[in-house]
């Protein structure tokens, strides 16, 4: 018999939001959380705009002590999971912790630190490398340093999948409660790190708004202006549970897992299908396994970033799958806000569909101002829109083929 998995803590920062109160707020005010550049020299660029998480301090969430060894992206991801414990209000001890485990998605979190040990290895030679640092390079680091930090000894696992790694990582938290009754809570999501190195390979790839010559910065999903997506990061857990463990802790349950659906639709490198075959696929999928009806979703939490060809075959995808419903759906592109956070995106988006759920409201597409005929559907611009939703799908997918759904609803007891 199918488990029901629960949603029951919220970890997350963003460009826009440390801690899910603020996050909330700003998804609601429509804050967008991109700015110049501060994290590192970005003056050689045409553009220098990111959404950094600002003013992060480690110290403020798990102490000063052992920090010094840890990178920005493990920081991030382990103070996320500092918050979504404690809002889950749940108690890791030596009696459960073999009940509970952790699982990322994750694909550019370690590139950083690895980019600098190979540095020091070229320049100086390996036995000038300070072995300590070695860790920081592979990519399963983050999550289990989660692991080390909170006693969290029943598994650890790292899936990386590109723009659709953290909706692949709430999937394998959901499977490994379906699977094993020993999986009692999963703390899943995502983290990605600003750096040099990330901005630069995007910047290379001429993905990047302001990138191309002849055009300049501007973030505006869906609407005809757009011409690249503006490159974020931060870190987001959620607590999964199985709904009975939940139920005997007197949990407070926020958001419920419905269903997943994937699809995976190599066309060519660094480019997307023109078809969306793979996105519809997914959508198909996603509320089938959920077994939820076209006519029962009440929000789309939009994969939209900002780019002239995904933005056009996302909305051709929903119409595709919704039909004339589409057009009474109301769609968002909360990269707007956030900025394009890579693997991360899909956690934002379920994070900030968890919140639309908790206090009724939708999150706007901001800076939309020019209509794309390409692009026709109900993109809640500009402003938030109070409303009471009950099941809302996540959309996440990528130039490489990978594209994963999900879909939360409303808890009912």
């Amino acid at each position: 018999m199918r488990k029901r998995v629960v949603i029951t803590g919220v970890g997350v920062f963003a460009g826009n939001g440390k801690g899910k109160e603020e996050f909330y707020q700003s998804l609601k005010d429509g804050k967008v959380g991109y700015a110049p550049v501060t994290l590192f020299d970005a003056s050689d660029f045409s553009v220098n705009i990111g959404a950094e998480v600002k003013d992060f301090d480690a110290k403020n969430y798990f102490g000063p002590k052992g920090l010094r060894l840890l990178d920005r992206s493990t920081r991030l991801l382990v103070a996320a999971s500092k918050l979504a414990i404690a809002d889950s209000k749940f108690v890791i001890t030596n009696r459960n912790t073999e009940k509970v485990g952790v699982s990322v998605g994750t694909t550019l979190g370690s590139l950083k630190s690895i980019a600098e040990f190979d540095e020091v290895t070229l320049k100086e030679g390996p036995r000038y490398v300070n072995p300590a640092l070695f860790p920081n390079t592979v990519i399963n680091s983050p999550a289990s340093q989660v692991n080390i930090w909170n006693n969290i000894k029943g598994f650890s696992t790292t899936l990386s999948t590109g723009f659709t790694s953290a909706v692949d990582a709430f999937s394998y938290a959901w499977d490994m409660i379906q699977i094993y009754d020993w999986a009692k809570m999963i703390y899943a999501g995502s983290v990605e790190e600003m750096c040099f190195h990330t901005y630069y390979g995007f910047y290379t790839l001429k993905f990047l708004s302001g990138s191309k010559e002849g055009t300049s910065f501007i973030n505006c999903p869906f609407d005809k202006r757009r011409n690249g997506i503006t490159f974020g990061e931060g870190a987001c857990l959620l607590a999964m549970e199985e709904l009975a463990h939940a139920r005997r802790r007197k949990a407070l349950i926020q958001a419920e897992v419905l269903g997943f659906g994937y699809y995976f639709d190599p066309f060519r490198i660094n480019k997307y299908n023109p078809r969306g075959t793979g996105v519809k696929a997914a959508i198909r999928n996603a509320l089938e396994d959920a077994q939820v009806d076209i006519n029962e979703i009440d929000y789309i939490c939009a994969n939209a970033n900002s780019t002239q060809p995904a933005d056009k075959i996302e909305t051709e995808a929903i119409k595709d799958v919704f039909g004339k419903r589409a057009y009474e759906i109301p769609v968002s592109a909360i990269k707007s806000m956030t900025g394009e956070c890579y693997s991360l995106s899909g956690a934002l988006a379920a994070a900030a569909c968890v919140g639309a759920i908790n206090e009724d409201f939708i999150p706007p597409t901001v800076n939309y101002q020019e209509k794309d005929p390409d692009c026709d559907l109900d993109y809640v611009p500009n402003q938030s829109r109070p409303a009471k939703l009950n099941k809302v799908l996540i959309i996440t997918f990528g130039p490489n083929g990978s594209n994963s759904c999900m879909v939360l609803g409303r808890y009912q007891p």
